[in-house]
């Protein structure tokens, strides 16, 4: 699997080194366990903090099923 290079703010959630999408998608994962940001009452639904906001694109939630995307969208 390909090492992909992490945008600004994804690199603030899982780090600058380069690492595949599966990994990239782990590390995120445990950063919001680690972090507690699942929603209390709807579990596929993720609260940001700050780090994450930022990687969201502004939005203070994001759906799990939207996670890949946007993951998608800060890779090289």
């Amino acid at each position: 699997l390909k090492p992909l290079a992490p945008s600004p703010a994804l690199a603030d959630v899982i780090g600058s080194k380069p690492a595949s999408r599966p990994d990239i998608i782990k590390k995120v994962w445990d950063y919001i366990k680690k972090q507690g940001l699942q929603d209390s009452k709807n579990r596929r639904m993720i609260n940001a903090d700050n780090k994450l906001k930022a990687l969201f694109g502004g939005r203070s939630q994001v759906s799990m099923f939207d996670l890949a995307k946007i993951i998608s969208a800060n890779v090289k």
